[in-house]
């Protein structure tokens, strides 16, 4: 069962979640997939609801937002991440693991999109992306760049997607 929300209505649960890295990115395209985020904002653009990710540009979850242009995010109502599914979404590369499994998630069905919420992460934004932008490295301000990339030579790409529908999900 599914019970429709206003995202907004649960913006500082949201922004709280994304601090404490408890927000789970999911993908589908040949196989499920789903990683631990920390970075990302609840907002509104050519007013529109909007939720923007920021994903490395070696990681697996890249290639599958690019091959099918929407994603679900999922975090928990109350308390935190399972400590299984924060290990195995947050550490390993859904290219050399199945998730779904590893993690044992229960998948539920979107609404909208393909790409299915997660029971144990009930709060559920399905959204399609909009726009996509690479890093331009030399924006970003030199502490900032060596705080957080190092020599690191892939950086991250913003996915703004809107919000196309939202809800928690109930067993």
């Amino acid at each position: 069962m599914k019970e429709s929300i206003q995202a907004f209505d649960y913006a500082g649960h949201i922004a709280k979640q994304l601090q404490d890295g408890q927000v789970l990115l999911s993908t589908r395209a040949e196989k499920f997939n789903s990683m631990v985020i920390g970075w990302g904002h609840l907002g509104v653009i050519w007013n529109l609801p909007t939720f923007t990710v920021y994903v490395r540009q070696s990681r697996y979850t890249l290639s599958q937002l690019d091959r099918t242009g929407e994603f679900t995010i999922s975090l928990p109502v109350e308390g935190r991440l399972d400590k299984e599914i924060f290990r195995v979404c947050g550490s390993k590369s859904g290219l050399d693991v199945d998730k779904e499994k590893a993690a044992r998630l229960t998948l539920a069905e979107p609404e909208i999109i393909r790409t299915p919420g997660i029971l144990e992460a009930p709060l559920t934004l399905e959204c399609r992306v909009l726009y996509r932008q690479d890093q331009a490295l030399p924006q970003i301000p030199e502490s900032l760049r060596e705080r957080f990339y190092g020599d690191a030579v892939d950086f991250h790409t913003a996915y703004i997607g809107q919000i196309v529908s939202s809800y928690i999900l109930r067993a």
